[in-house]
């Protein structure tokens, strides 16, 4: 069988949707490929072959914590390359192990997942050092303005990164996206031989994960939920009358020296505080539902006095709750079991190009028969939602057109007629067993590609 050689900066245990994608691959893969896998994460055991390497990085705790300590966090990122990514001290060990293993055990080709998209530079590095052809998967592109590619600390930096995601591509045998938008922006600017590198394979989600046992579900009270990372935050932690203050506009000119934007994208949206909002007003109109409808929030990467004074702030504290990220299973039962799964994006400008971003929630979303409330702006995530049977998509916000939906559903529950959507026509295309295999063709390529030059 051929071998892979997978370079995965993070990986089980560790629950991202990167993490995920990159073993649901991997194991639908294994049955005809031979895989390894370095990682800084501990105690990766997936699958029946799949052999998983533990490199730790050379990461400098104590002078990071010195920085920040001094509030100079700025200069260490700004220094830094990547920002200031931890994986750029990963990168060394890494090498130093893949050589090995490439010496050893020679694989076929070597696979890097992104993101953190520093470790693009182990796959170039060992590719000049040994000739294993290299593919790249990028989750979100670097320069998507849905995402980070939309701040930058300077113009060098954005330049910088511009440069970087184009010098991956041009040195690697494939690329692969997970955005239709992402990847016909990103073709635009490559050489026409370039072009042909790039290639689309999707997140996706498995339909054996939604088939628990487990599944109970509440006929009393209405829960919304939103499962994954969700932002915004720090827009609502202090008061109106605390930004007013000159000390805090002086900190926030301060953060902001220097800053190059390409979009204003308004991160407030990113929060629960507009749907918060909408379920406020659908109590006021509904007074008997009040207590009995409820916002869980699941994988919260924020400090809880943060989350809490910020809902606090929105008197929204007796309505959203927030809970730490769960294994994907138990995510999968919840997502099965909720009245409405909701999700956002920060909002885009009205006169902004629609944006490249796809949530790995969406697949995992439509995998289920539950009612999915989706706030999102023009762009691959709306594209990929609309004409999907049981969901809304309204503006990140609209909390008028949210009320309006979450009155719909409350009320159609609370009469005993709960809405249900069957789904299953579209569960082969969403399926990872769907996703490994054009991930299979891509690498089939590279190393039938690698046959004829030999």
């Amino acid at each position: 069988m051929p071998k892979i050689l997978s370079i995965c900066y993070n990986f089980v245990p560790e629950i991202t949707p990167t993490t995920i994608r990159a073993s649901k691959i991997m194991q639908h893969l294994e049955q005809n490929w031979t895989i390894e896998v370095i990682t800084r994460a501990e105690s990766s055991c997936i699958g029946r072959s799949i052999i998983a390497h533990s490199i730790q990085d050379w990461y400098p705790k104590p002078l990071v914590e010195l920085f920040n300590k001094l509030k100079l966090t700025k200069f260490w990122n700004f220094w830094l390359p990547f920002n200031g990514e931890q994986a750029f001290f990963w990168i060394i060990p890494a090498i130093l192990k893949a050589r090995k293993l490439i010496q050893e055990e020679k694989p076929d080709l070597l696979v890097v997942f992104m993101m953190p998209y520093s470790v693009g530079w182990i796959g170039l590095l060992l590719k000049w050092l040994t000739g294993i052809p290299v593919v790249f998967n990028f989750d979100d592109s670097p320069t998507c303005t849905d995402m980070s590619g939309n701040s930058f600390h300077s113009w060098f930096h954005y330049k910088m990164t511009v440069w970087m995601e184009n010098f991956y591509i041009r040195n690697s045998d494939a690329t692969i996206y997970v955005s239709q938008r992402n990847l016909d922006r990103v073709k635009r600017e490559q050489p026409v031989p370039d072009q042909k590198k790039l290639h689309l394979v999707r997140y996706g989600a498995d339909p054996e994960d939604f088939k628990s046992s487990k599944i109970h579900r509440n006929d009393e009270d209405f829960q919304i939920a939103y499962i994954g990372f969700m932002g915004g935050w720090f827009e609502f932690y202090h008061s109106e009358q605390e930004k007013a203050k000159n000390w805090r506009k002086f900190y926030q000119l301060w953060h902001n020296i220097g800053e190059y934007r390409l979009l204003e994208l308004d991160l407030k949206t990113s929060s629960p505080m507009f749907i918060g909002q909408a379920v406020k007003e659908a109590i006021a109109d509904h007074p008997e539902w009040d207590k009995r409808i409820k916002i869980d929030l699941y994988g919260s990467l924020y400090p809880q006095y943060v989350t809490d004074r910020a809902l606090a702030n929105k008197d929204l504290s007796d309505l959203v709750f927030i809970h730490d990220a769960v294994p994907n299973k138990e995510a999968m039962e919840i997502a099965c079991s909720c009245d409405l799964l909701f999700m956002t994006l920060p909002a885009r400008p009205d006169d902004a190009e629609p944006g490249g971003r796809i949530s790995a929630k969406t697949y995992e979303y439509l995998m289920t028969d539950r009612p999915i409330l989706a706030a999102v702006s023009p762009g691959e995530n709306y594209d990929y939602l609309q004409g999907n049977n049981g969901v809304w998509i309204v503006s990140p916000r609209d909390v008028s057109g949210m009320r309006e939906v979450i009155t719909q559903l409350v009320s159609e529950k609370f009469a005993g007629t709960p809405r249900i959507f069957n789904r299953t026509s579209i569960h082969p295309e969403l399926s990872y067993a769907n996703r490994a295999v054009k991930f299979a063709k891509v690498l089939d390529t590279v190393i039938s590609q690698k046959s004829l030059n030999s």
